[in-house]
């Protein structure tokens, strides 16, 4: 089996976990390809990773059975770059707190290396956001597990996106911006932003304002099947629009449109990951100071 590791920098209690990982696979005899930014910082860290390959931005994945996002949610999404349109399942093992997407604990690294191994698991796919867009704003990666966002850039003034649903007039909202998100992205920004949460594998798409000008505006969820049209207003020539964590400066002649991604992406869960029981430790659903007087 190959598989391919991502990570970035993690705090130093997680260390022990890391190098847990990197034995755990070396005693199965997998055939480890690592990111190679990842292991020049294992090397600080003095780390073994016994990987017998590398892969980079440069150099994509190839032959890759499973992909192991080590760090967070924010690493998860960054991966996904890497694997593209491949499908490859990717497990997001965390090295911090717990996360929507990287939902392997510490401490069940060794657990779910076996479970991996011994084909218990399950794949769940995940819908993706692609965005149609005249320039080649975002170099071919033109999609986002989370969201697309719709930003004002250099001004304090709102801006106004007139928003097409299948070329029928939505709204025209005077905000800070506008959010797309897919049901994975239903708990990042736009949750922050008093949008709705939508269970992981819905087919919808949020549409969620930034601070409205309007409070009688309000996120609406739409089909995944259609297809959304954005142009821009405002003092500002500049706006700027993001997929995940990636963001880019567009003008305001500019015209978006946003559909679902040809691909998905395939998320490994095992028996026990379970995204309700995810949603109330994250949210602290349940818990009430009056339980504890």
């Amino acid at each position: 089996m190959k598989i391919a590791v991502f990570g970035r920098q993690f705090k130093d209690d997680a260390a022990p976990f890391i190098k847990e990982l990197f034995e755990a696979l070396h005693n199965k005899d997998v055939d480890v390809v690592i990111f190679e930014n990842f292991e020049t910082y294992l090397n600080k860290r003095k780390i073994r990773s016994y990987a017998k390959s590398h892969f980079s931005t440069e150099h994509a994945l190839e032959a890759v059975d499973f992909v192991f996002s080590v760090g967070g949610d924010g690493t998860f999404l960054e991966s996904i770059t890497h694997v593209k349109d491949k499908e490859i399942p990717i497990l997001g093992i965390n090295a911090g707190r717990l996360g929507f997407l990287a939902i392997t604990p510490k401490e069940k690294i060794k657990e779910d290396i076996n479970s991996l191994l011994a084909g218990a698991y399950k794949v769940e796919e995940r819908s993706l956001v692609h965005l149609d867009v005249e320039e080649d704003v975002f170099e071919g990666m033109n999609f986002g597990l989370n969201e697309f966002c719709i930003l004002k850039k250099d001004t304090s003034s709102m801006i106004l996106v007139h928003t097409y649903l299948d070329d029928v007039f939505l709204n025209s909202y005077w905000s800070d911006g506008l959010i797309v998100a897919t049901p994975t992205g239903s708990t990042a920004y736009a949750l922050s932003c008093g949008g709705p949460l939508l269970m992981p594998t819905a087919n919808n798409f949020v549409i969620t304002p930034i601070s409205p000008h309007n409070l009688n505006v309000r996120p609406i969820v739409v089909p995944d099947n259609c297809k959304l049209k954005f142009k821009i207003e405002g003092r500002s020539k500049n706006f700027l629009i993001s997929l995940d964590s990636r963001s880019k400066t567009v003008s305001a002649n500019v015209e978006l449109a946003v559909r679902k991604e040809d691909f998905k992406v395939k998320l490994v869960k095992m028996e026990y990951h379970n995204f309700l029981n995810t949603l109330r430790t994250k949210l602290n659903w349940g818990l009430d100071n009056r339980t504890n007087s």
